[in-house]
């Protein structure tokens, strides 16, 4: 048994964190845009982690996922097989005293990864190899739990399938929404 157990007194390692909304940001979004002006701080990092919400639950809701704003990538949910090696359920495996694993049974032993990519020739600027993604805890969370529900509808990928092969399959198309494309040509970012 205590070969399955975590050892608590070991050391961790604590990743840095950055805030995605820093004051700067703030001021010069107040600075460039008119309407922003008017408003404080707290509503202007409100309006993005919205907008960021909405973001990561179309993420969710679609098969294809979404494109991020700007030309900056493309994220979407992929369905993977689980990994060969042991994953193991440490509060089972200490209720019943030996090593169990995660088999998700629901999901039909698959798994929910987020997937991030500047592939699409669309995407091709300067540095684009540089752009990185990691879901906010909320995010993943809630990947975690819609996942099992609706797990065959998103795009299946193989261990070693590189996302450029998927893109340029048949398999994986990218909706356009011509109502957005419309609106994007009356757009002002001056006008709230």
């Amino acid at each position: 048994m205590k070969n399955c157990m975590p050892d608590v007194k070991a050391p961790r390692f604590r990743k840095t964190t950055k805030k995605t909304v820093v004051n700067n940001m703030v001021k010069h979004i107040q600075s460039q845009v008119f309407a922003a002006k008017y408003l404080t701080e707290k509503q202007i990092k409100n309006i993005i982690l919205e907008y960021n919400k909405e973001i990561w639950n179309t993420v969710i809701e679609k098969r294809d996922g979404v494109e991020i704003p700007s030309q900056i990538g493309h994220l979407f949910i992929g369905s993977c097989p689980r990994k060969k090696s042991k994953n193991v359920d440490f509060k089972t495996s200490e209720k019943y005293g030996k090593v169990i694993q995660h088999m998700n049974w629901e999901s039909d032993q698959f798994l929910a990864k987020i997937f991030f990519t500047t592939f699409a020739s669309r995407y091709k600027f300067k540095n684009n190899e540089l752009w990185g993604f990691s879901g906010i805890r909320e995010f993943k969370r809630t990947v975690a739990k819609e996942y099992p529900k609706k797990w065959n509808s998103y795009v299946q990928v193989e261990p070693r399938m590189k996302i450029s092969s998927l893109f340029r399959s048949r398999l994986y198309t990218i909706e356009r929404n011509e109502s957005a494309e419309e609106g994007l040509k009356t757009y002002n970012e001056f006008e709230f």
